[in-house]
């Protein structure tokens, strides 16, 4: 049991696909979400380690969604829910000898496994919270978009987890980069590129006959949905259509407004299938973000035979390669944007080239095998060294 381990996070992300590969090895001891039950069935964890808490998260996901409530209002929920959990965790928190939890949800359960002689993991899926914090604070000034910014509980209280933390794991080089960047020990950062699960990401359809941009995902500033825009309209790619999947925002709404373009469809909510049919027949999936510390949606349209067109500040060069599976350009770069797009409108033998690439490139990275093979190893060079000491 000592070498057993816990997993904390809010929501679902990439943290179930973590507890799956855990509990294959035996070394699970559970599973802790602010999640109801009912949403988190089919994840592949077993019932009896989940460990849930969703009376904060839940209705603060639901007013999220539903659109038109007060900032203040989402800002005190998403507080007061990382905060319950993280008390809720460490207060039932089994017999186990390493704590993973991700970013803002670990601080009291890290401070009880390392009181029991334990190892804390600070799982941070993006960059460091001030690196993040700068940034986006300029792109929200450059976009004249009112913005509350960071909230600095959190802030606060993810710069105590840094500290406290025996290693601090990233999703990618840039991630990792920028907490150097802010003065953290490079022994303490640990790289797991996260992976994709290839039995329900696959090609599923053909590709559509007119040009499809897709973009998947949260469309706010931080994600570079303006950036989009303005190559989109640029690139002036007739009968093309920009395609948007994912949830409804205050801020795609101004942001369309601000960088009207022709021919976007708005999709909204998909399921997980209508998603993957989606990357199947799209032509290119762009992720222009200013700021994503692994963008997953790019292994997923990978593995949908997609080829890709993101940021260098998505994670993307651990994952394909410019010029091969598709393009990496500098981030807020609209021009270089227009032109990668403008070269696959043109081009359908490259765009062909890179499709087939996609696929190939994706099964070389090995799912989340591979990533379950590398933290593991993570975490058991973490606890060797807590058991040398």
């Amino acid at each position: 049991m000592k070498d057993n381990i816990v997993v904390v996070s809010p929501g679902r992300f990439g943290s179930f696909d973590l507890a799956e590969q855990l509990q294959r090895s035996g070394r699970l001891a559970a599973i802790y979400s602010g999640y109801p039950r009912f949403k988190l069935r089919n994840t592949g964890v077993l019932p009896q380690y989940i460990h849930t808490f969703p009376w904060i998260q839940t209705p603060y996901q639901a007013l999220w969604r539903i659109g038109g409530v007060p900032r203040s209002i989402l800002r005190e929920l998403a507080w007061q829910s990382v905060k319950w959990i993280d008390a809720y965790a460490a207060h039932t928190l089994p017999e186990c000898g390493l704590v993973s939890a991700l970013s803002s949800v670990g601080l009291k359960t890290g401070t009880e496994i390392k009181r029991r002689g334990g190892v804390y993991v600070c799982d941070r899926g993006s960059t460091h919270i001030l690196w993040q914090k700068r940034i986006l604070d300029q792109e929200y000034d450059t976009v004249g978009l009112p913005w509350d910014g960071v909230d600095h509980r959190f802030l606060k209280r993810e710069l105590a987890e840094y500290a406290l933390a025996d290693g601090i794991t990233l999703g990618s080089r840039f991630s990792l980069r920028t907490f150097i960047e802010e003065g953290v020990s490079p022994k303490k950062l640990y790289l797991a590129n996260h992976g994709v699960n290839l039995s329900i990401y696959h090609r599923t359809a053909e590709r559509a006959p007119n040009f499809r941009v897709l973009f998947a995902g949260l469309p706010i500033v931080r994600k570079g949905v303006h950036h989009l825009l303005q190559a989109f309209r640029k690139a002036s790619l007739p009968g093309a259509e920009l395609v948007f999947v994912g949830p409804t925002s205050p801020e795609r709404d101004f942001l369309l407004q601000r960088y009207p373009t022709d021919n976007v469809v708005i999709r909204g909510f998909l399921s997980r299938e209508e998603l993957v049919e989606e990357m199947s027949r799209a032509s290119v999936l762009v992720l222009p973000s200013i700021e994503d510390g692994f963008g997953l949606v790019i292994v997923q349209a990978l593995a949908c035979g997609c080829p890709v067109i993101a940021s260098r500040n998505t994670g993307a060069e651990d994952i394909y390669e410019d010029g091969k599976e598709g393009f990496i350009i500098p981030p807020r770069d609209v021009d270089a944007l227009a032109d990668r797009l403008t070269q696959l409108y043109r081009d359908s033998a490259l765009l062909e080239s890179m499709s087939e690439a996609a696929l190939n490139c994706v099964e070389k990275l090995g799912g989340w095998d591979s990533y379950g093979r590398v933290i593991q190893g993570i975490f058991d060079e973490l606890l060797a060294a807590n058991r040398a000491n």
